[in-house]
């Protein structure tokens, strides 16, 4: 299975995922390249930025992905 089918996969199963997320579940650390090439192949993700707090408790921000629904 490609990098771009296991998140395909999980956006369709899961909803939403995050860099942290596709790094710890499938080793992928270039989410934002997987993002791209499914964009690029016609499906509609959209990414939202996130405020979290990191380990040391100091404000962060990332990008959380979520698969549009499609209406057939």
């Amino acid at each position: 299975m490609t990098q771009c089918n296991r998140i395909l996969d999980h956006l369709q199963r899961n909803g939403s995922i995050t860099t942290m997320g596709a790094y710890k579940r499938y080793g992928i650390t270039r989410l934002s390249g997987r993002i791209w090439d499914l964009r690029k192949a016609g499906h509609k993700i959209t990414s939202t930025i996130t405020e979290g707090v990191n380990r040391e408790g100091d404000k962060t921000y990332f990008s959380t992905c979520r698969l549009e629904a499609t209406h057939d």
